[in-house]
């Protein structure tokens, strides 16, 4: 792939969006591209991550079950797999196989660093951009808590003075 089609692709991706053509640039330059078969394995669940990745072509299918159930999550192109994984090493939670003939293109924890180092506002507008991420998750959070008490106060009412 053309080095000005994996920068629109990213440029599609979550967090890569919020990068300049020139950070774009370097992403696209420094990563590495995988071309995946049908059934072909990108990574099992437990294994020490590699970077992540972005869906260029084709469609990864994620599983975190150990039953063999159907995926729970389908990623197709302009779609990022392993967040986390962009800036630190972690076990995978699921294990990642390709639906179809698929591309994509890996972006490993040290060129994310030289990324957020040579371009400080991207580095800025990603912060504010999990930290707004991590807001949510924890307004969820708190609702879903808020849920399961309201229900343990109808099943419990004596639990309803306790003030919580």
């Amino acid at each position: 792939m053309a080095l000005d089609d994996d920068i629109a692709v990213l440029s599609q991706a979550p967090l890569f969006n919020l990068l300049g053509r020139d950070a774009l640039r370097l992403v696209a330059f420094a990563s590495e591209n995988r071309s995946l078969r049908e059934g072909d394995v990108l990574f099992r669940k437990g294994d020490h991550s590699d970077g992540g990745y972005v869906v260029s072509r084709g469609s990864i299918a994620l599983d975190a079950s150990d039953d063999g159930s159907p995926a729970a999550f389908v990623a197709g192109p302009g779609s990022l797999i392993g967040q986390a994984a962009l800036f630190t090493r972690i076990i995978r939670p699921a294990t990642a196989k390709a639906q179809e003939a698929s591309t994509v293109i890996r972006v490993t924890p040290s060129l994310m660093r030289r990324v957020l180092e040579e371009f400080p506002a991207a580095a800025a507008a990603m912060h504010d951009a999990m930290a707004a991420e991590l807001d949510r998750l924890t307004e969820g959070l708190e609702e879903v808590r808020r849920k399961l008490i309201a229900i343990d106060r109808e099943e419990n009412p004596a639990k309803a003075s306790d003030g919580e």
